[in-house]
């Protein structure tokens, strides 16, 4: 049977860090406080920004061709491009176009998946589906990509999340087992909690939204813990029950790199030893679309992932959306 293999990964950190240090010093005479509550909650002790020349499709370009390197590539063999950003270059046209031209892949099509942090598991399931039902398909390559800090205030000390990054992967069809599956939920009530609220539809950019904000991430409420402590264990279970393995078949899992309090609750929820997971945020920060495929390179660069190993995706984005995927190494 015709399926997807995962044969090679990319990352790509950009140059400037910027420690907790550095935001304590910033920030000392407005919110001394915040910087030490945010990094026990999140484990994030530093972050790294691009610079000013960079673009978020220059990020996405510079771990695509880690990841071509990796499996042996050129971009010319690429079939499909699938870019999972909530920090695009533009509203329109697609971030991929953009990647497709710098990265020289002239043959490839392309698309922008826009689900948040969901972005890459959601990018990765799209893939690999479109890999296994056509023939001529043959090599896609899925990239998760975040330049929020751009977009946040930055006199906003809650900001202290955001870095910026890329990571990528190349997809192959093969007959040998590789993609195993994908499950999905959300919750749109959810919707205006977290985000960028003008510069769409909704409301068009202005003068006043520029000035007040609101062409700029923001957050409006704090989601529940639940929404990731029930959600993401919720996912999990039914991923594995609807593609026929047990929880605790899973090798190894990598979530999104938000909180690392987190990812150890719902790794004793699911009763999987902690060490079949990775983090990145401590040296990271929250890397958000790009957070999974970066984690799963450092992953793989640590010899943490076998062949054959059962590896699940979980991905958990504002709106909210989350998304799971499963797949042999």
């Amino acid at each position: 049977m015709r399926t997807a293999r995962l044969v090679a990964t990319g990352s790509y950190l950009p140059p400037i860090e910027t420690t907790n240090d550095m935001l304590r010093a910033r920030f000392a005479a407005t919110a001394p406080e915040v910087v030490d509550k945010l990094e026990a909650s999140s484990g994030i002790r530093s972050r790294w920004y691009a610079r000013d020349d960079q673009r978020t499709s220059d990020l996405a370009v510079e771990a695509s061709r880690e990841a071509l390197d990796g499996a042996g590539l050129r971009p010319s063999d690429i079939d499909l491009i699938v870019l999972g950003t909530d920090s695009p270059d533009f509203i329109t046209p697609a971030t991929s176009t953009v990647v497709q031209h710098k990265l020289g892949a002239a043959g490839a099509g392309t698309f922008d998946v826009g689900c948040a942090c969901a972005s890459f598991p959601t990018a990765f399931a799209s893939a690999a589906g479109i890999i296994a039902t056509n023939p001529g398909i043959r090599r896609a390559l899925v990239v998760g990509a975040y330049l929020m800090h751009r977009l946040a205030d930055p006199d906003d000390p809650t900001t202290f999340f955001y870095g910026d990054g890329a990571g990528a992967a190349v997809l192959v069809a093969d007959e040998t087992p590789g993609f195993v599956g994908a499950a999905f939920q959300a919750d749109g009530a959810f919707a205006d909690y977290w985000g960028i609220f003008s510069g769409g539809t909704a409301e068009p950019a202005s003068e006043a939204s520029v000035r007040e904000g609101r062409t700029r991430v923001r957050m409006v409420e704090r989601y529940p813990p639940e929404v990731n402590h029930e959600g993401w264990p919720r996912l999990v279970r039914r991923l594995a029950s609807s593609c026929g393995f047990a929880v605790s078949d899973i090798d190894f899992v990598v979530f999104t790199q938000v909180r690392k309090p987190s990812i150890e609750l719902v790794m004793d929820d699911l009763g999987l030893p902690r060490e079949r997971t990775h983090t990145i945020m401590g040296r990271c920060g929250y890397t958000g679309s790009a957070c999974i495929p970066m984690a799963l390179h450092d992953a793989y660069t640590a010899d943490k992932i076998a062949s054959g190993d059962l590896v699940v995706l979980v991905g958990s984005g504002v709106g909210y959306n989350q998304a799971a995927v499963a797949y042999r190494a």
